[in-house]
């Protein structure tokens, strides 16, 4: 997950100027990662991230956008949890705090999918909203077959607001539910691009698209190799068996072969690997590797009738003496 602390350090510096892009950034982070508490018949509001630089952005929001003090704490990692995490908390004034960034509606009963003003913002407020999703419960894994930048969400309606986020800035989302748990998923390799540009990550979507275009080459370079490889085989195998043949035509020929089919099988058994254009430039004088190829086709064909005339097996009998299957290996 070295991917996902980097592009989470990145956007927890990123310096956001717009209020309204920090107030959907704060409200998406504390519906994601935060929860609502009632202790002592008041409303608490804590938001847990993986990142103390997270934790440390959140907090100087909170002050300086809604005028709210908060405290951290960090919880040292145990069991399944390895890392670090970090808790903010706030206690005094957690009911305003709710109503400010839209957590809780008129009625006071928190909202499911995402605060209003976030859903009928502008594109800066949809790309504030991700950022601080990631933030929260984000992660990016590495470039290849299965790579993905995924968000944890606390329920159905709150993933599928953020997947209408994503549609609002050109790029397809989709919503799963995996093990009872609601996420949302981005798969396509220019799509997570697109997303972490969206969300100001620019030094990492560099350093994602290289190590893409890494994995890519030496992908395109082992499909090649097992390419030709597989064509080599192929090669090796007809080369084999057409041997085969022409070995048992000149057996069931003998003495009867023509002078210039007989020329051209003993090319082909004295030269098993090479192709038909080498066989022809070997041959006295010159063939075309057409004239080869019908010299030997004539060869098998007169040593096949022949075989019938005499009542004993043909050419294709030779196939199953011969090593066929050592070249699959």
């Amino acid at each position: 997950m070295a991917l996902t602390s980097e592009v989470k350090d990145e956007l927890s510096r990123l310096v956001v100027t717009r209020t309204c892009c920090r107030k959907a950034e704060v409200s998406a982070l504390l519906r994601f990662g935060g929860s609502i508490h009632i202790i002592g018949g008041q409303i608490v509001i804590e938001a847990e991230v993986d990142a103390g630089s997270t934790a440390r952005r959140l907090r100087r929001d909170l002050i300086e956008i809604f005028n709210q003090d908060s405290e951290i704490s960090m919880l040292s990692g145990s069991g399944v949890r390895k890392g670090s995490r970090y808790v903010v908390r706030v206690v005094n004034g957690g009911e305003h705090l709710a109503r400010q960034t839209g957590l809780v509606d008129a009625g006071g009963r928190p909202i499911r999918g995402l605060p209003p003003a976030v859903v009928n913002g502008g594109v800066c407020d949809a790309e504030a909203a991700w950022r601080g999703a990631f933030l929260a419960h984000g992660s990016l894994t590495e470039p290849g077959r299965s790579c993905a930048l995924e968000v944890t969400a606390p329920g159905q309606e709150s993933a599928l607001a953020l997947v209408g986020a994503a549609r609002r800035l050109g790029i397809q989302a989709k919503s799963r539910e995996v093990r009872g748990i609601d996420r949302v998923v981005i798969k396509d390799g220019d799509a997570i691009g697109a997303m972490l540009t969206r969300m100001g990550a620019h030094a990492n979507v560099l350093t994602w698209e290289e190590r893409r275009m890494r994995r890519e080459v030496r992908a395109t370079a082992n499909r090649l190799a097992n390419f030709d490889d597989a064509n080599l085989r192929r090669s090796a195998r007809a080369a084999v068996a057409a041997g085969a043949r022409v070995s048992r035509a000149l057996e069931i020929l003998g003495d009867a072969v023509p002078d210039h089919l007989a020329e051209a099988g003993k090319l082909r058994l004295d030269h098993k690997q090479a192709s038909l254009e080498e066989l022809g430039a070997l041959a006295q004088p010159p063939m075309t590797k057409d004239a080869v190829a019908g010299r030997i086709r004539r060869l098998l064909s007169t040593a096949d009738r022949r075989a019938e005339e005499l009542g004993i097996p043909g050419t294709e009998a030779a196939l199953a003496d011969a090593d066929l299957d050592e070249i699959e290996d």
